[in-house]
């Protein structure tokens, strides 16, 4: 017997519609490129949406067909999210940070058939213009003013379009299962893959994640997503946060601490959003220059393991509850949070911090669990390491064009992550699966000989790799880079290690370098360091 309920699809441009109709006049303010603020309310972004929508019309852009944005998180990119997706076409969020010829193999994978770019970023796309038959035109995210000279053809102005189109839109009624975003996994290893999103999963993550079991959204929430709107959709936050009527404040190309405690202190900002070596650049700024920051009550940190260091920093000098997260690309992308308990709040302090640097417990809808070698259970006692899987209604069960097919076994998905998880169902990454170091047989998580290395106070960040060896077949060096005009001692750096971390873990080798290799995401590049050092200790020897 079946249920007599309305089967009523979950669209994104329903939230879009309840942003207009509950909190029309609540603000979202963006950096622009030029570096100035721009202000409106979600009554203006739904006109403008509507305004879009019906250029995409004009365009002859069809149903499915992917529209591909290159920009920073700013209004006109929020703009094109809802548009491009309540069309009925798919958004696909292009990761700026990527060389040409990335862009040009994703680009054309995704067969994209019209690129929105901002103006700073005309020029990656200049390069490859030949070279990604498929894109139809080119529409360049400013007003007629700020329009660049450039080669790309055919070329169009954004403000230029929307002027010359109606603010009224009647969005089609999509069926649930309609494709609405697309984006491609970091590709550390081969190509990347794309990671088509859906309607209804879109929906139901920015529901559960902006519910009170994740995010915590409301009225009075004011959030900034410093996390790219190219990299997963922000984790969500331009669908969770007009769902639940919250102050958006966009942060455009200027990223850097000074220019995030500016916009927090102005806008009174009390949730952000972003990888570790954000708050680590906005901790070293406060540091320096003195500054507060003193309505941000909350940091969601995902993308990279959560340094304790900071963890505990956060909350003694700033009274900021450091909450660590977890998700991939293919769990649209957010799955565990160490989010305020209060349970948590009864543990003594040190406690909480250990807990907060976790990826925290699944929320309503995602399912983890670990696996041996033999595809067993591993048992939940915060030691025992397992394979981390997951699955769950926002999560992908296939690559887009069939890619991939070997991550997913029995209704799983295989996040490559080696894990532990605790009785209480708290997640630590302890590393990927790729970046453990095999040594004589045994593991060493480099994730927790970095986490180590910065209770070392001229520690600014660490890296730890694998590099062959003649008898231990792999052995871990640490690289680290140094805050500025701090003194380092090797030696005290050791002292600090051998204090938390096995003796053999310690590392045989301990390189000071000028920086250390990012990707788009913030996450270090292991792989090409693997490469540049795999030799260190032979070589040494």
């Amino acid at each position: 017997m079946k249920g007599r309920m309305m089967q009523v699809p979950l669209l994104t441009s329903d939230i879009l519609k309840s942003a207009l109709s509950r909190y029309p006049r609540q603000e979202i303010v963006s950096r622009t490129n030029e570096g100035n603020i721009h202000r409106y309310q979600y009554a203006d972004m739904y006109r403008r949406s509507c305004q879009l929508a019906n250029v995409l019309e004009r365009l002859g852009v069809q149903s499915g067909e992917r529209v591909a944005t290159l920009a920073w998180n700013n209004y006109r990119h929020l703009e094109l999210y809802y548009a491009i997706s309540g069309f009925g076409a798919v958004v696909h969020t292009l990761n700026a940070r990527l060389f040409a010829e990335q862009l040009q193999y994703i680009i054309n994978h995704a067969e994209d058939a019209y690129i929105f770019v901002d103006a700073p970023f005309v020029p990656l796309l200049e390069e490859v213009r030949e070279q990604i038959p498929s894109v139809k035109g080119f529409i360049i995210n400013c007003d007629q003013h700020n329009m660049p000279s450039t080669s790309l053809s055919p070329c169009y102005c954004y403000e230029t379009l929307l002027a010359q189109e109606t603010d009224e839109f009647a969005w089609p009624a999509l069926e649930a299962s309609t494709a609405s975003g697309l984006c491609y996994t970091s590709g550390t290893t081969g190509n990347p893959k794309g990671v088509i999103y859906d309607h209804h999963s879109s929906v139901l993550h920015a529901m559960m994640s902006g519910s009170s079991q994740y995010l915590d959204f409301n009225e009075w929430s004011v959030v900034m997503p410093v996390v790219p709107m190219y990299h997963v959709c922000a984790w969500g936050v331009p669908f969770s946060a007009p769902l639940y009527g919250a102050k958006l404040v966009l942060p455009g190309p200027q990223m850097d601490g000074q220019s995030l405690q500016e916009l927090i202190e102005q806008e009174s900002v009390d949730k952000a959003y972003g990888v570790p070596t954000v708050w680590l650049g906005l901790h070293n700024y406060l540091e320096q220059s003195g500054k507060r920051i003193d309505s941000l009550k909350l940091v969601g940190v995902g993308g990279a393991a959560s340094p304790r260091t900071l963890v505990k920093l956060y909350a003694e000098l700033y009274d900021v509850y450091w909450m660590g997260i977890w998700g991939m690309t293919e769990t649209s992308p957010l799955a565990t949070a160490a989010i305020p308990s209060p349970q948590l709040e009864r543990l003594d302090a040190e406690q909480r911090y250990d807990l907060q640097a976790t990826a925290g417990r699944a929320m309503f809808g995602v399912e983890i669990e670990i696996f041996d070698a033999d595809d067993k259970p591993v048992i939940h006692d915060g030691t025992s390491r397992g394979n981390l899987r997951v699955k769950g209604p926002w999560v992908l069960s296939s690559y887009f064009k069939g890619e991939g097919d070997d991550s997913f076994s029995d209704g799983w998905f295989d996040t490559g992550d080696v894990a532990v998880i605790n009785a209480q169902g708290y997640l630590k990454i302890v590393d990927r699966s790729k970046d453990v170091i095999k040594s004589g047989g045994e593991w060493i998580s480099s994730v927790d000989l970095e986490n180590a290395a910065l209770n070392y106070a001229p520690v600014n960040e660490a890296c730890v790799i694998g590099v062959r060896h003649l008898k231990w077949d792999e052995r871990p060096i640490m690289l680290v880079t140094l805050k500025p005009g701090k003194s380092y001692v090797e030696g005290e750096l050791r002292e600090v290690l051998a204090d938390r971390v096995a003796k053999w873990w310690m590392p045989d080798a301990v390189i000071v370098v000028d920086d250390l290799p990012h990707t788009g995401t913030g996450k270090l590049r292991k792989v090409e360091l693997r490469q540049d050092y795999a030799d260190h200790l032979i070589e040494s020897t």
